[in-house]
């Protein structure tokens, strides 16, 4: 680690932003307005030039999250120890509050899909998972994060139900959660299960993160697929949807993810001042005993 590497900040329990690099020059230039923000960590693995110095330039004056899509938690094959080595540069670097994957597989016997790609919930996945994630979180030298997946179809092989297989995740290695409540909406909607007893299922107190985004609906004969495409502000189905889950677990850090369509910088600040209000309410009418 270099000498200079900055002290990781603890993130807020407060509404941030993914901040993409389109707008990085203009939330520098609005004079930072948001309490922390996150970016894809493979957007920034190449060491020196101007893209790394502009988030350290951020990072010196607001909390930052690193949110790796590439690590492939799922893959069969285990984890590329090159990517792992250029995301410990990195957060050794950056010293960020906070490092989240997902659970997906993205990459076999070389390959890297442009997808997270889903994996059935099955005892023969969980000690895969499990060994994945211990790899990554001792050469990363950090706990990390892991986000629940949108679903399109379930596999008629899982034996365990989501909820319970991240519950099994985190009693297995210390791990904590990413919850994306979009994800759940749309799982829960195309699945056609309550998201009640999901939330039930999981361990409240691992909960370290909620991201909320946009969802597109596609038409399909005569049925609806919602598709997680971050390409919209959070609709209102999961903004009520996240309200249930702050007045079950309270204040967490809550990011807006919008990575498709990017609009203004103001409609994006605006959508996490949606998600900041829908917080300060939650607060005062608790569902049940809060959990950290």
């Amino acid at each position: 680690m270099a000498a200079t590497a900055p002290r990781p900040h603890d993130i807020p329990d407060a509404a941030g932003i993914g901040l993409r690099e389109p707008h990085r020059e203009a939330f520098v230039a609005a004079g930072l307005p948001a309490p922390w923000v996150e970016v894809h960590s493979e957007n920034y693995l190449v060491p020196g030039g101007p893209r790394l110095a502009g988030i350290e330039r951020v990072r010196r004056d607001r909390p930052l999250s690193c949110h790796g899509v590439g690590l492939s938690l799922g893959s069969a094959g285990g984890l590329d120890p090159d990517h792992l080595l250029r995301l410990r540069a990195l957060y050794d670097r950056l010293q960020p509050g906070l490092v989240s994957e997902h659970l997906a597989w993205s990459v076999a016997d070389g390959v890297y899909f442009n997808d997270l790609l889903p994996l059935p919930y099955t005892e023969e996945s969980l000690d895969l998972v499990c060994r994945n994630i211990d790899h990554a979180q001792d050469a990363l030298g950090r706990r990390i994060l892991v986000e629940n997946p949108s679903a399109y179809i379930a596999f008629a092989d899982s034996a365990i139900s989501e909820g319970e297989f991240l519950a099994a995740l985190v009693a297995r290695t210390g791990c904590g959660l990413l919850l994306d409540v979009n994800n759940l909406h749309v799982s829960a909607t195309n699945l056609g299960f309550d998201p009640r007893p999901w939330l039930d299922a999981i361990p409240a107190a691992a909960v370290g993160e909620i991201h909320l985004a946009g969802h597109a609906r596609l038409r399909i004969g005569e049925e609806d697929l919602l598709i997680d495409d971050h390409g919209s502000a959070v609709g209102e189905p999961v903004m009520t949807l996240f309200a249930t889950v702050m007045r079950r677990i309270g204040p967490r850090p809550v990011l807006i993810e919008w990575d498709n369509d990017l609009p203004e910088l103001d409609v994006l600040l605006a959508d996490a001042q949606r998600a900041q209000r829908v917080m300060d309410t939650a607060a005062t009418v608790p569902e049940l005993c809060h959990a950290r």
